[in-house]
């Protein structure tokens, strides 16, 4: 989770970024991010992720869940 947070924290511009932030709190989290953030999804962790499953995601933490969900399904296991 903390590398996860670095690499968020990268996208979002920003020196640090927790679990708890929420990311419309972010200024910089846009369509732009909303794309640098799925394609270091797919990138880093072998997630496919569309701009639709975001929306549903309100802090840092719910989009780890959703990383964590994804690669349950997509591996299988």
């Amino acid at each position: 989770m903390n590398e996860f947070c670095e690499q968020m924290a990268v996208i979002l511009d920003v020196a640090q970024v927790k679990e708890t932030d929420v990311l419309t709190d972010f200024e910089v989290w846009d369509s732009l991010s909303v794309l640098s953030t799925i394609a270091m999804l797919d990138s880093k962790y072998g997630v496919n992720a569309a701009a639709t499953d975001l929306k549903g995601i309100h802090t840092v933490a719910d989009l780890w869940k959703l990383v964590e969900a994804k690669k349950k399904h997509e591996t299988g296991k």
